[in-house]
């Protein structure tokens, strides 16, 4: 039984610059920021916002987002769950950004890999 299909789950919303988030219904629609009246981006089901505080925390919140990444664990119909790592700090950005131009790798499959250092990738 697909998770998705029976129940209308909300998703989460972001504004990186005022580093507020909402959890909206995902209809496609454009939906303003509260504070700023900005448009938010779409950040997915499980993201998990850190404290506004946290600098580190929304700066690596930014780069996955600019990438076209979103913090999803389920497959699209909700079926299966497959967690995916996103970086949490602004050094595992970095980390990651200095990976992917030595190896010539895409900066969204880099952000999206758990472990930059395996040999596999």
């Amino acid at each position: 039984m697909c998770r998705y299909a029976e129940t209308p789950y909300r998703v989460h919303y972001v504004c990186v610059p005022c580093r507020r988030s909402s959890k909206l219904p995902w209809d496609g629609a454009v939906h303003p920021c509260p504070h700023c009246r900005a448009p938010m981006l779409l950040a997915g089901h499980d993201f998990a916002a850190p404290r506004r505080r946290n600098a580190s925390g929304w700066v690596a919140v930014a780069a996955v987002l600019a990438v076209g990444l979103r913090y999803e664990g389920f497959e699209t119909c909700g079926c299966s769950r497959q967690p995916k790592f996103r970086p949490r700090t602004r050094a595992q950005v970095r980390q990651r950004r200095r990976l992917a131009r030595r190896r010539g790798v895409a900066i969204a499959d880099m952000l999206a890999a758990r472990d930059p250092y395996d040999a596999a990738l």
